[in-house]
């Protein structure tokens, strides 16, 4: 029955994939011709590059109640989004590569940063979460900035209808709605003040998601223009150690450490809930019982809304790499103020880096494809490739923040079917991630500086 279904969403996807294509390829070239917008609110300057407008723009497509974009439209956009992460980490490997010499003297610098991301999220977001009483969802929103792996990590130790479930889906889709626009108003405003050097701050920017990351990073370009490979570069290279580190890290380190500190925070209004049952008023237990079922009812419908937003689309690759291909080559060109032969050459060597990442990946069922992507395209655009310089030149052209602008596109396109879930769990969910956001970014970015001995 499984696989019956499998084949008639495949079929469906594609289907749908040539209307959603074509929506995001206006929407991602448009705001591609209007550019960023910069302002200056007098203790810095605020950058809002083309990829935020079209994440915004993506977004009031998709809620729109006009012309209702349908949710297998929007499931399409989000499996397209998942294709565009590989192409982008592409473009971002070679960055890595050239920058290899720098980001070897960086060294332990990259390592200790994720011990800002720990102490942003645990020591300063979970109090906050405990005033603002957000119940045991506080561990599962404040351990990490809740990406995908947070999931797994959660579900094992809690079960996937815990209240430390719910809350990393809080913070999962907080991050996803708000949290590539907020980090880009964050580090545009920080870049400028010129106080931290460019590479910490490359550093701080690799601690979020990729969306996120693509964000950050396009403010410290913008206010370092003459570091901008290093800056790739060093981003990609501490992503993909929060990446690879950040579940050893969760697992044994972060979600234990935010358990225990939860316990400890709420040791008091534990033992004055215990006290209260140990009088035993019978008012009392009866109004705990309501708000039990109540609590219980509202559980069931938030599960079954998860169910509905997160159903998964499944589309052949070969269509998905050939839609972004369009949609790539097009904002490239705009970027470019013209198509060339070399954007289009740029493109077909990062699908075939693409092509044979998942290919290993598949073939050992082991590592993934992000990490082979990330390793051969640093190799074969580092100074020991001997046709590394060839292969810049062509890759080069295909601007980064292009690429960036066509993910958040459909990343914005996609999310209007998780709207019932940011309303499901409340305000208290923003505030929350804001503080995490925010000092992930900044204590990892303070202790990368000090970490590279370059404090001013």
């Amino acid at each position: 029955m499984s696989t019956v279904t499998t084949a008639r969403t495949d079929k469906a996807g594609t289907r749908l994939t040539i209307p959603i294509a074509a929506l995001a390829f206006v929407i991602a070239l448009a705001v591609q011709f209007i550019g960023q917008a910069k302002i200056d609110l007098g203790i810095g300057a605020i950058i809002i590059f083309p990829m935020v407008w079209g994440l915004i723009l993506g977004l009031l497509v998709s809620i729109q109640k006009f012309k209702p974009l349908g949710i297998d439209l929007q499931r399409v956009a989000a499996a397209l989004v998942g294709v565009a992460v590989l192409l982008l980490v592409a473009r971002l490997a070679f960055n890595i590569g050239p920058s290899l010499p720098t980001l070897l003297k960086a060294g332990p610098a990259l390592l200790l940063q994720e011990v800002g991301h720990l102490l942003g999220t645990i020591v300063l977001a979970l109090p906050l979460a405990v005033l603002l009483r957000m119940g045991k969802a506080t561990v599962g929103a404040t351990f990490s900035l809740d990406r995908e792996p947070s999931f797994a990590m959660v579900s094992e130790k809690y079960g996937p209808d815990s209240d430390q479930y719910r809350g990393v889906l809080a913070m999962y889709v907080f991050g996803t709605l708000f949290g590539a626009v907020f980090i880009t108003l964050l580090t545009s405003l920080v870049a400028n003040w010129k106080i931290f050097d460019p590479l910490a701050l490359a550093m701080g920017a690799g601690v979020g998601s990729g969306s996120m990351m693509a964000a950050s990073v396009a403010s410290i370009t913008a206010a370092y223009p003459g570091d901008q490979d290093a800056v790739l570069g060093m981003a990609a290279v501490s992503n993909l150690i929060t990446t690879v580190l950040g579940v050893y890290v969760g697992i044994y380190i972060a979600l234990p450490l935010a358990d225990k500190f939860y316990r400890v925070l709420t040791r008091k209004q534990a033992s004055r809930e215990v006290v209260a049952a140990g009088a035993g008023a019978p008012a009392v237990s009866a109004a705990d019982a309501e708000r039990e079922a109540a609590q219980a009812e509202e559980n069931r419908l938030f599960r079954e809304r998860v169910a509905e937003s997160s159903a998964e689309m499944k589309l052949p690759l070969w269509l998905s790499l050939s839609v972004l291909t369009v949609l790539g080559v097009g904002t490239a060109s705009v970027a470019a103020k013209g198509l060339s032969l070399s954007i289009v050459l740029g493109y077909v060597i990062l699908l075939a880096l693409v092509l044979v990442s998942i290919g290993l990946a598949k073939v050992t069922r082991k590592i993934s494809a992000i990490v082979f992507i990330t390793t051969i395209g640093a190799y074969i655009s580092s100074p020991w490739f001997f046709g590394a310089e060839a292969l810049n030149a062509a890759v080069k052209t295909v601007d980064f923040l292009s690429i960036a602008t066509v993910m958040l596109t459909l990343a914005g396109l996609s999310l209007g079917k998780d709207i019932p879930l940011l309303k499901n769990i409340g305000w208290k969910i923003i505030p929350v991630g804001l503080v995490a956001i925010t000092a992930s970014f900044l204590l990892s970015t303070v202790i990368a500086e000090f970490a590279l001995g370059l404090w001013h």
